[in-house]
């Protein structure tokens, strides 16, 4: 008996030759009886199905013909299969009727060479200087963005890292990429800073320690949240913060409500009153600084400006993890305290404004290349539709962001998509489910493939070209 012949696989630049009963390399689609179908199954993404219910299958079997409903149901391009090498129309061109106006939607499972993530990283602990290299099991993929308010950025991913460096770069890339976008933990190493641990949703994990809070603002921003509160109960507070150190006494906040000058000193660039830039380096000790000891930014008291001994000192951080209370003795050295029980509910204050610490994983890709030639014979008409709002885009039916400017470039939360929605292929590049959605007069108007357009009820009934099964999920949230 001859053994059964390889077949081919188009669906990208790989072209796999794939023996019966086996999938291809990126393990997407598979050689079943001598017809390469796509293993995961078409998602149809149902709003009407409650929280808690479990995923149903939708197999043209038991579909009863009942109409679907457009506004309802939105066939997602996750399992869809791919335009790949793109001459040809996107695997489903579908007609559905939302609100009594004919729409069509163009699903196609869009392979991305020029992709990566944008991660924030809600911390005030520093896990690495500007432009340092993010890497991924010893090899480069990104690199530390410019932080945020509460929050520390990366930037991963692109085709630099993708193709434009060795093969071991652009595997890892790739891997980690997919990972992250289909919400696994991903552990990442900053060179000269932190290994953090980054999963969509979920709180980091920096050197070991799982973070609980991101802060509630900077020191200057606390004080003028909180001044009012503290005064009465202590002589002088000061917020230690890497970027903006406040001191209440001299702050605005505290003028306004006359608080009294202290004669305190602190070590650090004077920026405007009772604000303080660089009183310390960065690092993972008190308010993303690397100090363990607030009393080290602290320079000698100054008697002639209101120093004297009994005056009481609180220092905070700005999450409240850190706090402690001191007492000037009579060489005007502060000695540290208990907490005043009439004190520490500011200091808990701070900590209920914090929010929690959560890893914010937003997936970012170029579509305007060869792909938009599945959705119509003229491209640069697909991304003028686009660009003039009148063509939605979204990634396994989640809205996207589109950047302004030239092409199709977009981002997505990965939490908003469904898991799982993303793939790869060992180019490497990968794989996202990409949505273009047009009312059917205006797809006419673009020079799109009217001759593959099908109604929404025959897609249910019958699949595509990779097969007819289809799964149906719950898009609520």
């Amino acid at each position: 008996m001859n053994k059964p012949e390889k077949i081919r696989c188009d669906a990208c630049p790989v072209m796999c030759y794939i023996a019966e009963g086996k999938a291809g390399a990126c393990d997407r689609y598979a050689n079943e009886a001598g017809k390469i179908v796509r293993c995961d199954p078409l998602v149809i993404l149902d709003k009407r199905i409650e929280k808690g219910d479990a995923v149903k299958p939708f197999l043209a079997a038991e579909w009863d013909g009942d109409r679907a409903s457009g506004k309802d149901v939105v066939v997602s391009a996750i399992g869809a299969g791919t335009t790949y090498p793109d001459y040809k129309p996107a695997p489903f061109i579908i007609s559905r009727e939302i609100d009594g106006v004919d729409f069509v939607t163009v699903v196609t499972e869009a392979i991305f060479s020029y992709c990566g993530v944008k991660v924030k990283i809600d911390t005030d602990r520093h896990l690495g200087h500007e432009a340092a290299t993010v890497r991924s099991e010893g090899e480069a993929i990104g690199h530390v963005m410019t932080s945020e308010y509460g929050s520390q950025m990366l930037s991963l991913g692109g085709v630099d890292h993708l193709t434009g460096g060795s093969k071991p770069e652009g595997r890892k890339t790739c891997d980690a990429l997919l990972r992250l976008c289909n919400r696994e933990a991903v552990e990442l190493s900053i060179d000269g800073g932190s290994t953090v641990v980054v999963q969509a949703g979920e709180a980091p994990i920096v050197d070991g320690q799982s973070e609980e809070r991101m802060r509630v603002g900077c020191g200057s921003a606390t004080i003028g949240m909180f001044a009012s509160q503290w005064q009465g109960l202590v002589d002088e507070v000061v917020v230690v913060d890497d970027h903006i150190t406040g001191v209440v006494s001299e702050h605005q906040a505290g003028k306004v409500i006359d608080w009294p000058d202290t004669g305190i000193r602190i070590k650090g660039r004077r920026s405007t009153p009772g604000r303080y830039f660089k009183v310390a380096e960065p690092g993972l000790g008190w308010g993303g600084t690397n100090i363990d000891d607030p009393l080290t930014i602290l320079d000698k008291w100054r008697p002639e400006k209101g120093a004297r001994p009994g005056l009481s000192l609180l220092m905070v951080s700005t999450t409240g993890e850190h706090a402690a209370y001191y007492v000037l003795n009579a060489e005007l050295e502060p000695e540290a305290k208990p907490m005043p029980q009439a004190l520490q509910p500011s200091v808990d204050l701070i900590a209920q404004n914090c929010e929690p610490a959560l890893c914010t994983v937003l997936f970012m890709g170029g579509a305007g290349g060869s792909l938009r030639s599945g959705v119509t014979k003229n491209p640069i008409n697909l991304t003028r539709s686009v660009q003039e709002n009148r063509t939605r885009v979204t990634i396994g039916g989640a809205s996207t962001y589109r950047w302004p400017g030239g092409g199709i470039t977009v981002m997505v939360d990965v939490t908003e998509v469904p898991e799982n929605a993303f793939g790869y292929v060992p180019t490497p590049a990968l794989v996202a489910p990409l949505e273009f959605t047009v009312s059917r007069a205006d797809y006419a108007l673009l020079g799109g493939h009217d001759e593959a357009v099908r109604e929404l009820e025959d897609v249910i009934e019958k699949g595509g070209e990779y097969g007819s099964a289809a799964e149906v999920r719950s898009s609520l949230k």
